[in-house]
């Protein structure tokens, strides 16, 4: 039987500098071929311990709740600084609904909007800041779609979109002090990015990769982030099963590197990212329905100031529509 695969852009996270996965983080391989689909998804991202100072990190830091934090928002006394202490951490989730529409058999339309639940923690004080955050719209034509041929099997994506400041990002404390950027559940900047993403497949073997690179605006308070990039690799392996059952394990590599947070245009030297992440996933479906979920750990960091990459969790709830018909 012929199987056509297509995988979803994860497009820019809509979090700031390190807090976010800057894009192509996630791609659910599917068997739906040029189908509208409807998702829910969690993605959980983890910062802590120290790497200059040779301190461990955890994926999961102790007292941490890796889906909704303990209060939605929530500021003891916190005061941004990092003193070296072993405890600080950064933890970044996102509940995000996700939609596509084919408005032709080679053209795609997302939007990504997401609900912010952004936790730091240093020097023993804890702040939490939640709400709306930056949502995404980007299209993707199917520049090579080979996918009628038995056995080997192909596609190209090309695309690009924006990400929208509509997330809150001028919340400030008691005493009247704007909590900082890293922590707010908006950025402020319009971004644009432009992705590649290439899917090729033999028999029950496929691989998908994709690369993309962003720019951001400035917002009101003269910040943005210095140009980004990312690549994603994703191996799978489609298990050989009856009935409406479909299962795809798959190896999972994701780098990301971006210079950090600028001010008034002028790179600042905070939040810089160089990382590389690998871990298992794997993506189960019944008839329309999906479950996605992957795990990534570090194996490579470049040492900064700042509590080091721990890794990321993703778990989404997909449905595809058994579309037929385009509106061109």
């Amino acid at each position: 039987m012929k199987r056509q695969f297509l995988f979803v852009l994860a497009g820019l996270l809509p979090l700031w500098g390190r807090a976010c996965d800057i894009c192509g983080c996630f791609m659910g391989i599917t068997p739906y071929d040029n189908q509208s689909s409807i998702s829910l998804m969690h993605r959980y991202r983890a910062f802590n311990g120290y790497q200059q100072l040779g301190q461990q990190h955890r994926f999961f830091p102790a007292g941490v709740r890796p889906f909704f934090p303990a209060a939605l928002n929530r500021d003891d006394n916190y005061r941004h600084a990092h003193k070296g202490d072993a405890h600080d951490y950064e933890v970044f989730r996102v509940a995000e609904l996700r939609a596509k529409y084919f408005l032709a058999q080679r053209v795609e339309l997302n939007a990504f909007v997401p609900f912010a639940m952004n936790t730091s923690y240093a020097n023993g004080r804890e702040l939490t800041q939640s709400g709306l955050g930056d949502v995404t719209l980007f299209a993707g034509y199917h520049l090579l779609r080979a996918i009628e041929t038995a056995g080997m099997q192909s596609r190209l994506i090309v695309g690009g979109g924006t990400k929208l400041p509509t997330g809150d990002f001028r919340r400030r404390n008691a005493e009247g002090r704007r909590y900082p950027t890293l922590t707010q559940p908006g950025t402020g900047t319009t971004d644009g990015f432009v992705y590649a993403n290439y899917i090729g497949s033999y028999r029950n073997v496929g691989i998908s990769l994709n690369t993309s690179y962003r720019r951001a605006t400035r917002n009101a308070f003269q910040e943005s982030t210095a140009p980004s990039s990312s690549t994603f690799a994703n191996l799978f392996y489609r298990l050989p099963l009856k009935g409406n059952w479909q299962v795809y394990p798959s190896a999972q590599f994701f780098y990301e590197k971006t210079k950090g947070e600028t001010f008034e245009g002028h790179l600042t030297g905070e939040h810089a990212m160089n990382n590389a992440l690998l871990g298992p996933g794997i993506d189960v479906y019944y008839q329309n329905v999906s479950l996605n979920a992957s795990a990534q750990f570090p194996v490579y960091t470049a040492t900064t100031d700042h509590p080091a990459s721990a890794g990321r969790l993703v778990l989404a709830l997909g449905y595809s529509f058994k579309q037929t018909k385009y509106l061109f």
